[in-house]
């Protein structure tokens, strides 16, 4: 709680003092509601489900689990804005969800990774998807900067009572600058700059597109994982991370261009 609730204030301070000065921060009565359900989703829900669920599994069980996003995005985009999915997204999908099961299922078929951990990051999966609605709702009115300024703002304060409850005292007593250091890199460079972009790519290219980026987490957690946290893997979870991606990509797909190799291909 200390650690997301002092990532917020900063980021939120910043961005809403870069918002004023350039004269961004205008609401509309009408989206009062989206913002809090953007603050609501993200950053509330999705850090209790990974912050949590991050202490029960490893960085690279988490970041697979995440990586799903965009293999749900399909079907969020099908329920709430009527487009259809295709036989190879769905294959996709299952492809995907495979991968996610040797991640997380060692040998014997027995689950190594802690299934209350598991149930946690979902939920930040959970989280994300409702993010990323609000978020098309509120991108064609608002730049990038001021829903995230806003919405960081708001999840600040849903954050405060928990903080003040539960962890005030040891954080207070245990306050350290060389602790502090990774909270403000993480107040700028996650809770600030990679919001911005997101919601700008979002915004460029559309949700589904946007969020095929998010397939890169696996492999990129895999790597640093190996240098600088010392985690090894067994082949069934290497394995996985490969099918994971690999369905995460299919899912992604787009149907035209599949009927337009597999064209290309009968005619050879």
């Amino acid at each position: 709680m200390a650690t997301i609730f002092s990532r917020l204030v900063i980021s939120g301070t910043l961005l809403l003092l870069l918002a004023w000065l350039g004269n961004k921060l205008k609401i509309e009565k009408k989206h009062f509601i989206l913002f809090f359900l953007a603050a609501f989703f993200e950053p509330f829900l999705y850090f209790m489900g990974e912050s949590f669920g991050m202490q029960l599994v490893s960085s690279v069980t988490a970041a697979v689990i995440v990586s799903t996003i965009p293999v749900f995005t399909p079907i969020i985009a099908s329920f709430f804005y009527k487009e259809k999915l295709s036989f190879i997204n769905i294959a996709g999908i299952v492809i995907s969800f495979s991968g996610v099961a040797l991640v997380i299922i060692g040998k014997g078929l027995k689950l190594e990774a802690s299934t209350t951990g598991v149930i946690l990051m979902f939920v930040a999966v959970a989280a994300a998807l409702g993010y990323s609605i609000v978020l098309k709702k509120l991108i064609p009115h608002y730049e990038p900067i001021t829903i995230v300024a806003i919405q960081n703002a708001i999840g600040a304060f849903m954050f405060a009572p928990l903080f003040f409850i539960l962890e005030w005292n040891t954080f207070a007593l245990g306050f350290s600058v060389v602790a502090f250091i990774p909270i403000l890199k993480l107040s700028v460079f996650a809770s600030s700059i990679a919001f911005i972009l997101y919601a700008y790519g979002v915004n460029a290219i559309g949700l589904s597109k946007a969020n095929i980026f998010t397939n890169l987490i696996p492999v990129l957690t895999s790597i640093f994982a190996f240098f600088y946290l010392n985690e090894h893997f067994t082949f069934i979870k290497i394995t996985g991370i490969i099918i994971t991606v690999a369905g995460l990509f299919l899912s992604q797909i787009n149907p035209s261009l599949y009927r337009r190799l597999l064209g290309l291909f009968i005619k050879k």
